[in-house]
């Protein structure tokens, strides 16, 4: 076989280019911020979760965890969810690596409040996170979805059929249930034992663990917490998978899967 004529050489580049810029970048981890804003949790309640996403990023411990990991940088992107249909992106993927890349992080999920919306579809919030994994642009060692809430399913497929779907594809979910009776309306659907429901019927995957926040007022250490846990890949001890905000020591027994819904029967008859 002959030599590439010369005159071919920038013509075999530009193909190529496209090839060689398609590339995922590689980082230590790929976060989905999965956050409630359905109707039991009130504007101020809403602001105070995307404040404590906002503190936690600028928090060295997280900083320090991004950078002493194997590549030093993840990817992360933020949305906000209520019932079916109700997903909202507030920032795109974005790469953080230090104190700088999280400054920016931060800069673009504060440029819109939360608004919140009916019903609670965490099945919802599964299903749309895993599809944001793809053409991401990123190649993560790990992928995981971190899903906070103050209360269970509702609405959509039952939440055990898109975590067996997260499962199949290799993502890991953690859970930061918030545990708050409320007053409202739609407290209606607050259950006492949440923290169950979400380790037995929403966490899934290698490591998976859950950070409990008791109430809307230890939302950003529990956040915190979580982070530096999940961007380090160091899931609590077993037993349990399960870090609490307030020591429980009586016997409790996990809530069904499918408590959101018979709720919601009950209510609508």
């Amino acid at each position: 076989m002959g030599r590439l004529p010369w005159a071919m050489v920038p013509f075999l580049a530009a193909a190529l280019a496209p090839a060689m810029t398609m590339a995922d970048e590689p980082v230590d981890l790929e976060l989905v911020l999965a956050v409630d804003v359905s109707r039991s949790i009130d504007e101020d309640e809403a602001a105070l979760q995307r404040e404590g996403y906002i503190r936690a990023f600028r928090d060295p411990q997280v900083i320090r965890a991004i950078e002493h990991g194997i590549l030093g940088r993840i990817a992360v992107t933020y949305i906000e969810w209520a019932g079916v249909g109700h997903w909202r992106p507030r920032t795109g993927w974005m790469l953080v690596d230090g104190a700088e890349s999280a400054a920016a992080f931060v800069a673009q999920l504060g440029e819109n409040p939360p608004t919140v919306a009916l019903r609670t579809s965490i099945s919802g919030a599964i299903e749309f996170s895993l599809r944001q994994f793809d053409g991401n642009g990123f190649e993560g060692t790990r992928r995981t979805i971190d899903i906070s809430g103050d209360g269970p399913n509702n609405d959509g497929l039952l939440v055990t059929t898109a975590r067996d779907a997260a499962i199949a594809a290799g993502v890991t979910i953690n859970g930061l249930p918030i545990m708050d009776p409320g007053t409202g309306l739609y407290s209606w659907y607050n259950i006492p034992d949440l923290d169950l429901y979400y380790e037995n019927c929403v966490i899934a995957g290698p490591g998976a663990f859950i950070v409990t926040a008791d109430g809307f007022a230890n939302f950003a250490e529990a956040v915190r917490k979580k982070l530096i846990l999940e961007i380090a890949g160091r899931a609590p001890a077993d037993p349990p998978r399960l870090i609490l905000a307030q020591s429980r020591t009586e016997a409790r027994v996990p809530p069904p899967c499918d408590i959101g819904e018979m709720l919601r029967s009950q209510q609508e008859d």
